[in-house]
């Protein structure tokens, strides 16, 4: 079993790899749309670009875990 994850090593591992970075942006922005689901695709555009950085902070954790538990 492996070590549960702390905000340093999410962030970590979201500063350096692209591809768990774009993963989890995109985890957690489907997480937003199903939160915010009565705004049109282009509410929810300008919306995203608003709370993006607070929700990839917040959400740094609990993203990179998803991550794991999917990809192994």
């Amino acid at each position: 079993m492996s070590t549960p994850i702390n905000m340093h090593a999410a962030r970590t591992a979201l500063n350096n790899d692209p591809a768990i970075r774009q993963w989890a942006e995109d985890w957690l922005k489907q997480k937003e749309r199903a939160v915010q689901g009565a705004m049109t695709d282009e509410e929810f555009a300008k919306h995203w670009l608003y709370v993006r950085p607070e929700r990839m902070h917040e959400g740094a954790i609990e993203a990179v875990s998803a991550y794991r538990q999917q990809n192994g």
